[in-house]
């Protein structure tokens, strides 16, 4: 492997011993705020002379190691290395000879960055507390000693204990719905990398969406949430008619309370999303296409070091817009599209060159720096320009074979542009990779998507800024979610406070109930200083844990002093239901 293949953010020595399986057996306790027990990992020694087993922790609490073979295990010696900011420390692990196994006792700590743990008020039932897991990028170490870099991919099997009126689910096969005995058991048979292990505990039921689909939510919300999602099945068809089967089994969503950090996590068998998708007319549910995308790019096939974060998320922008294409419309598509482009625009004129790269360079770096919208957008623009230049069906044919070609392997930028150079000899002569890859900026030669949509309501908001037509005369009745986003995104900085009025006197915005729709009004709000919104940004930023939703609106306040102000007295108020990752975000922007 050379150095820029490495990953630089594991300590793991797994080109000499790598790990293949992980059983988990553990009690969650809910008082403590503490998950406890034992993992036993199944190891291949790579290396003949390997005399130990290097993984990853950050806070755990390591009350033993044992050593051996099959059933057999004898105590051994194990060190923590020095910490590193991020990375945590090395869990160091002697092997004697023959020993294939080693059995390692602890605890989690209760700051544990990658799990939340919900009081009963924090939830939709306001009965139960709630507990879920969030690994991505580099987060499972916090409550898993294991390699925890996504090259080293692994199989899985768990048995969970929790309080008898909870269920635990995981990302793996599990009973669809389970007797509530407070004992769960579960197995991943398909290697995975470490971040998509996850669990959740909570006050859940499931309802079945089709065949292969289904919802998990606390009982108040699940009933909405297999509406809102009920073209799951549809979406999953499309796919598997593009790029091939579907490898997983079961297609199952989980909502959790609104502090989960992202819209969705594509967790297999058990993708994880935020309650902020169930806006009553599906007009938010790319995020499960796009979750459900990743079960080919990204879970299938997967990014083997964080630099190559592009390859799980580029691609998956790309299916994520051919299933929508599919399955709602192209002009739906396209419309996400431009509003996807507008998006990489503003954040590429506030990148440093090193953030603009697909390539991206996090030596010395949280991974989660890299998480923006260069990897999701600009990889798509990169894979949208070769289906221009190759055509559609020649393009869709060298993905399937793509994902046949690297089914269950972790894959580099190198192995993906070598595929390329070899299924598709003709592209490096028509598309420069290495500006796209290597370089910062969106090239000359992108094939942007256009919406006739846009331009539409670019004639209709100019008409409105002129004073030409009135606000009641706006076709409010005929537009979609994303037509609204494109016009509120792009209202110009003479439209003050008193024109903001009128907009929102007409059609409600400070009290809309969709997600996407309020969070784009309260930050020009915020901007325009739009004071009757005032009250509802504050309370949106208590109830929402979203981290796409919080950033904007936190960097907006935080533009005057008197802003700032406000924002940390917000902040002291929310921090305590936010994810930690979100708070690491938030900690970031207001300096605290």
């Amino acid at each position: 492997m050379s150095s820029t293949d490495r990953d630089l953010h594991s300590f793991a020595n797994s080109d000499e011993v790598r790990v293949r399986h992980v059983d988990l057996d553990l009690d969650v306790s809910f008082e403590a705020k503490t998950i406890s027990g034992t993992a036993t990992l199944d190891l291949d020694r790579l290396a003949p002379g390997a005399t130990r087993v290097v993984l990853d922790l950050n806070g755990l609490i390591i009350e033993s190691a044992e050593a051996g073979s099959g059933d057999t295990f004898e105590t051994t010696r194990f060190g923590l290395g020095e910490a590193q900011k991020y990375l945590g420390v090395p869990l160091d692990i002697d092997l004697p000879d023959g020993a294939d196994r080693v059995r390692i006792r602890y605890r989690t700590i209760p700051e544990a960055g990658g799990l939340q743990w919900l009081d009963p008020a924090q939830t939709a039932g306001k009965q139960h507390p709630f507990l879920f897991s969030q690994s991505q990028a580099i987060f499972a170490r916090t409550w898993i000693p294991l390699q925890d870099s996504p090259g080293v991919r692994v199989t899985y099997s768990a048995v969970i204990r929790t309080p008898k009126d909870l269920v635990a689910v995981m990302s793996a096969e599990m009973e669809r719905p389970p007797a509530k005995t407070g004992e769960y058991r579960f197995k991943m048979e398909q290697a995975i990398p470490p971040y998509l292990i996850a669990i959740a505990v909570g006050d859940l039921a499931f309802q079945e969406v089709g065949p292969r689909t289904g919802v998990w939510a606390e009982p108040s919300v699940v009933g909405r949430a297999a509406a809102e999602f009920e073209d799951m099945e549809s979406m999953l068809d499309a796919v598997e008619e593009l790029y091939g089967p579907y490898r997983w089994g079961l297609f199952d969503v989980l909502v959790l309370p609104p502090s989960f950090p992202f819209g969705g996590m594509e967790n297999p068998r058990l993708t994880f999303a935020t309650p902020t998708l169930l806006a009553g007319d599906k007009s938010l549910v790319s995020v499960i296409a796009h979750e459900l995308a990743h079960s080919w790019s990204g879970n299938l096939v997967t990014n083997a070091t964080w630099r190559d974060f592009w390859l799980n998320e580029g691609f998956t922008v790309y299916l994520e817009s051919r299933m929508q294409e599919a399955v709602y419309s192209p002009e739906r598509a396209a419309m996400e599209g431009v509003l996807e482009v507008e998006g990489l625009r503003e954040e590429l004129a506030e990148f440093k060159e090193r953030d603009q790269i697909l390539h991206v360079d996090l030596a010395g770096r949280d991974p989660d720096e890299g998480f923006s919208s260069v990897p999701y957008i600009k990889g798509m623009l990169l894979l949208k320009t070769i289906e221009r230049e190759v055509g559609r069906e020649r393009f869709d044919d060298f993905l399937k074979g793509y994902f046949d070609k690297f089914a269950f392997q972790s894959i580099t930028t190198g192995q993906f542009v070598a595929y390329l150079g070899e299924q598709l000899p003709e592209v490096p002569g028509k598309v420069d990779l290495a500006q796209w890859i290597e370089q910062p900026g969106l090239p000359a030669d992108a094939a942007v998507p256009e919406s006739d949509a846009f331009e539409r309501v670019a004639k209709v908001r100019d008409q409105w800024v002129a004073e030409e037509i009135e606000t009641s005369e706006i076709p409010a009745s005929t537009w979609t979610v994303h037509e609204w986003l494109h016009f509120l995104s792009t209202l110009p900085d003479s439209v003050g406070p008193e024109r903001m009025s009128r907009l929102d006197e007409a059609f409600g915005f400070t009290q809309s109930g969709n997600s996407e729709i309020v969070h784009r009004w309260l930050l020009e709000s915020v901007k325009r200083g739009y004071a009757p919104a005032d009250e509802r940004v504050e309370t949106f930023l208590i109830e929402v844990g979203r981290r796409k939703f919080l950033k904007p609106l936190y960097e907006a306040l935080a533009e005057t002093p008197e802003g700032k102000a406000r924002a940390k007295a917000i902040y002291q108020k929310a921090r305590p239901g936010y994810h930690p990752i979100a708070q690491t975000s938030v900690d970031a922007i207001l300096g605290m």
